[in-house]
């Protein structure tokens, strides 16, 4: 049996609370943790899947910082910040994993500085070479948009730390039990949320409806396994997310019952892609741009 809080305490010091940012020569996210790879663990495998996962948290969390001085309520908006910073914090570490397990994978800066493999992974790829899924890259929307996305992706995300603890690969299963306590809450909150705002005014169950007319149909991309996952749930590193869709419907059918919202009944589909495959919506430029800048234009930049 893992001790997975034991070694969750071997990735990150406890009574810190660095956070992640360019240009802070922040230590090795990974040093001292044993990232040898378990028997029948293929690297390139795990660190293409340590992308998928931490991608998902980099972008989901490059959204929720643009509500920054823009959301409804001072309250909200530290809520806001903090579910951001918790998903950047696994971001870094996936990010990290992924580097260690397959070195081939980092990018090189243009004047050949060395950076944090992660900071590297973040910064220093292009479009392509992300393996998110559409759904956290859509634009923000209103807040009952955000909401809506932030409910559907922490349901998925919850459903998948939960197994990932039992990862063999260790690192994977650490930060799968930290993260099941943050996205408990994120989806908690988001949860609450859409009950409010379904319940509320005439205004705000429309922009509810509306909300999910942009965001249920990129829903279904979340349960399509690539190649790369079904491989790790046989080795028992990662998860097939098609065995999480029972789960995520009857949370959703919960929060649905206390939102008083009907079964969602989409118009519109969008064209289908190979899951995970760097196929991107039109938002995703303009997002990468935003996430980049700074370290693009001062590369190994410190402050």
């Amino acid at each position: 049996m893992i001790d997975h809080d034991s070694a969750y305490a071997g990735l990150v010091d406890a009574d810190e609370h660095d956070q992640w940012a360019f240009g802070t020569s922040f230590d090795d996210p990974l040093a001292g943790v044993d990232t040898t790879l378990a028997e029948g663990i293929d690297g390139a495998d795990l660190a293409t899947y340590c992308l998928m996962l931490g991608d998902d948290a980099l972008l989901a969390a490059q959204r929720l910082a643009q509500w920054s001085t823009k959301a409804p309520e001072l309250e909200e908006e530290v809520a806001l910040a903090n579910i951001g910073l918790d998903l950047l914090g696994q971001a870094r570490l996936l990010l990290a994993r992924a580097a260690a397990a397959d070195p081939t994978i980092v990018p090189s800066l243009p004047d050949g500085s060395p950076v944090p493999a992660e900071d590297a992974l973040a910064f220093f790829r292009d479009q392509g070479q992300f393996r998110n899924t559409r759904l956290v890259e859509l634009d923000n929307g209103d807040f009952a948009c955000s909401i809506t996305r932030l409910l559907v992706f922490s349901t998925q995300r919850l459903a998948a730390l939960g197994r990932l603890r039992s990862s063999r690969d260790n690192v994977l299963a650490a930060v799968a039990a930290k993260g099941v306590k943050e996205i408990t809450y994120h989806r908690d909150y988001a949860a609450r949320w859409l009950v409010t705002l379904s319940c509320g005014t005439q205004e705000s169950r429309r922009r509810v409806e509306d909300a999910l007319q942009v965001v249920w149909p990129y829903v279904e991309e979340l349960f399509q396994p690539h190649p790369v996952e079904r491989r790790l749930a046989d080795s028992v590193a990662g998860v097939d997310p098609s065995t999480l869709r029972e789960e995520f419907d009857a949370v959703i059918a919960q929060v649905f019952h206390a939102a008083e919202l009907p079964t969602v009944d989409v118009a519109a589909v969008p064209s289908p892609v190979a899951v995970r495959q760097g196929h991107h919506t039109a938002a995703m430029d303009s997002l990468l741009g935003e996430l980049q800048s700074l370290a693009r234009q001062h590369p190994a930049g410190l402050w």
